[in-house]
């Protein structure tokens, strides 16, 4: 495969979902959520080309988030220092325990699964931290497959107020809750980890421990089964749900949470619920 015709095919598609979207305007400060992923690394190389070629001006920084996992987490880290250092973008370095007082390795077992208070933790900090450095708006990893197992397992679950959150760009809703935008929204998974591989992008490859036992993962082997079994599976899924979900009728409204402050649709957030529950167990 020629590597110089295969990251033009990329690049384009992401550019041409930033234009036909606007997702990035002139001026703004955008911050890229980094894991050190092959999906977060392949955003932020992608944001620094966009920005590299557009005719007006735009800040990146990146900012990424220690959850506290032994022998996982270090890899991540460590990639996105150097994929920030080989592109210049300035990173901002937070944790779990520095932010909320607890490392999942240590909490997870009271939950359901350590995704929901990791995704609690990690959302809360990103957006905190982007709020406070006075970011325009959030760039995620999310592409294709993830677009559609969120999609499917809110679909799955009857909840419907979480199709609000899908598409390339989510619309402010509260002044502390920081717009998010997904540049490789219709990239499929496979073509980022090709990416990675041709350009010999450092990332990391490591399954987080606790990704197995979630419904994300069940549905992602079943539609990874399909896709093999049926080729374009996966696009035809995305496309019907841009045809048929009207995401700009689904309102969410918004208070703050009376303990901490931030953005949520209840009276309490659910971070300070999850703090409340841990800190139950250890009491």
């Amino acid at each position: 495969m020629n590597k110089e015709r295969f990251n033009k095919k990329i690049f384009s598609r992401i550019d041409k979902l930033i234009n036909d979207y606007q997702l990035i305007k002139e001026n703004e400060k955008i911050a890229i959520a980094l894991s050190g992923g092959k999906d977060s690394v392949l955003t932020l190389h992608a944001l620094k080309n966009y920005q590299l070629n557009a005719n007006f001006d735009f800040e990146l920084v990146a900012i990424s988030v220690d959850e506290g996992i032994e022998a996982y987490r270090q890899h991540g880290i460590d990639a996105a220092v150097s994929n920030t250092e080989l592109l210049d973008i300035p990173l901002i370095q937070k944790s779990f325990k520095e932010e909320e007082g607890f490392v999942l390795d240590d909490i997870y077992y009271y939950f359901k699964s350590a995704c929901i208070p990791c995704g609690v933790f990690r959302r809360n900090i990103l957006n905190k931290t982007a709020y406070e450095i006075g970011a325009n708006k959030i760039a995620t990893g999310h592409n294709l497959d993830d677009e559609i197992q969120s999609f499917l397992m809110s679909f799955s679950r009857g909840d419907t107020v979480k199709f609000s959150k899908f598409g390339p760009e989510l619309n402010q809703i509260h002044e502390k809750l920081v717009p998010r935008i997904k540049p490789l929204w219709n990239t499929p998974e496979k073509e980022v980890g090709i990416w990675a591989i041709l350009n010999d992008i450092e990332i990391h490859l490591d399954e987080c421990p606790y990704s197995n036992l979630s419904l994300r993962a069940k549905i992602k082997e079943f539609l990874n089964k399909t896709e093999s079994k049926h080729p374009g599976t996966k696009e035809n899924v995305l496309n019907s749900f841009i045809k048929i979900l009207d995401v700009e009728n689904v309102h969410t409204v918004l208070n703050e949470c009376e303990i901490c402050g931030q953005p949520t649709s209840g009276k309490i957030c659910k971070s300070c619920e999850i703090k409340d529950i841990i800190r139950g167990n250890i009491e």
